[in-house]
């Protein structure tokens, strides 16, 4: 039992370490993307593309390209996935004594760091790889779009 809620309580550490990370700024809902996350206004979600493809009059070559990254996307993070649960677990193992070993338990959080690091870093990725197969009209209207007070589609 006591390896298993060490094991939770990482997880749980992560969790909250990574939900802070995303949580908007100061100014509620219905605030501007920008003030939520500063890269939310130069980069579009998948999923925004994906509901506005007709009113922003996406081709086909450009849904095939935006397609093969998401899928390119899809296999680095589950593979990446693997890694963290390992580093994590290895972590917990370390932290799951009377007595910590704390150089240890930092070496091992960095190392789960870093593939946390190679996760948003390929979201990043992503989302430029579709920034770039859009053109210039169409990102305009994804922003317009996206906007809080655009309208409904």
């Amino acid at each position: 039992m006591k390896r298993v809620s060490g094991f939770t309580l990482v997880l749980v550490l992560l969790g909250v370490v990574g939900a802070a990370s995303q949580q908007p700024q100061p100014g509620g809902p219905g605030s501007p993307p920008h003030q939520e996350d500063p890269l939310a206004r130069f980069l579009f979600p998948p999923e925004l593309v994906m509901h506005q493809q007709r009113a922003i009059g996406l081709k086909t070559e450009q849904r095939a390209a935006i397609t093969r990254a998401i899928q390119d996307f899809q296999t680095k993070v589950l593979d990446l996935q693997w890694q963290m649960q390992d580093e994590t677990q290895r972590l917990a193992e370390l932290l799951d004594k009377p007595v910590v070993d704390q150089a240890a338990a930092l070496a091992q959080i960095d190392k789960v760091l870093v593939v946390e690091r190679e996760v948003k870093r390929a979201h990043i990725g992503l989302l430029i790889q579709i920034k770039n197969q859009l053109t210039p009209e169409q990102q305009v209207k994804l922003t317009l779009l996206s906007s809080p007070s655009a309208p409904p589609q």
